[in-house]
């Protein structure tokens, strides 16, 4: 389930569709068909849970709350994931990991968060200015992380570009260690779009799974599959 807006400008977005307030929305009528229904925006959480229901809700394991960023209606993350939890599906939040005050609110209804950890090379805030250094994002990470352990799972994830600098990389490895080093590390080579036109090497990418490896004993390289099978 796809909420609209965000307020971070990563340089490899995939769907930058998502960074503003759509006027319509598309539901899917049967599960696996690819017919869609489109109506007005916003859509009520109880026609949302309606429309869940009617894709065998039951049949999967997990129910996906993306984005955008989904943290930026805290309300309706927190009504759809309660009135789905116990229906089936596990509840996952895919979120880039800095709103903390609106995960306070709902991480209780939460059975997955999956956090990125944005690097200062490559993301930007909308606020921010288009060129120039930012402010690096791993402080408000690591709040954020620190909430999300209330979870019964949490996952992090790091994409890595042919931009992504050594020092920023080990520091957000240290601080995933110093919440917690049992933590999983998801490190994701990024798939070129838009300005990006280049993928790290698999040098580079062997290179840098082996020294996050001997601060964390969990790290997975996995590319983006929904890309290698031709999900948008």
């Amino acid at each position: 389930m796809r909420l609209g807006e965000c307020d971070l400008r990563c340089r490899w977005c995939d769907s930058p569709h998502t960074w503003q307030r759509a006027a319509e929305c598309r539901i899917e009528l049967r599960r696996g068909t690819g017919e869609h229904r489109v109506v007005p925006n916003p859509v009520a959480i109880p026609d949302a849970l309606a429309a869940c229901e009617t894709l065998d809700l039951a049949a999967h394991r997990f129910v996906s709350l993306t984005g955008g960023e989904p943290l930026l209606q805290p309300e309706a993350v927190g009504a759809l994931a309660r009135g789905l939890r116990g229906r089936g599906p596990r509840i996952l939040l895919e979120t880039h990991g800095l709103a903390a005050e609106a995960l306070e609110q709902v991480v209780d209804a939460l059975d997955v968060v999956s956090m990125d950890w944005k690097l200062a090379s490559d993301v930007r805030r909308a606020s921010d200015p288009r060129h120039g250094p930012v402010d690096p994002f791993h402080a408000a990470h690591e709040r954020f992380l620190r909430i999300a352990r209330r979870a019964p799972e949490v996952v992090v994830k790091l994409v890595v570009t042919a931009s992504s600098e050594d020092p920023e990389i080990d520091e957000a490895v240290a601080r995933i260690a110093g919440v917690d080093r049992a933590l999983t590390l998801v490190l994701q080579p990024v798939t070129p779009s838009g300005p990006v036109r280049e993928a790290p090497s698999s040098e580079r990418l062997l290179a840098i799974f082996l020294r996050l490896s001997r601060t964390l004993p969990d790290v997975r390289l996995i590319p983006q599959t929904h890309k290698r099978i031709g999900v948008p």
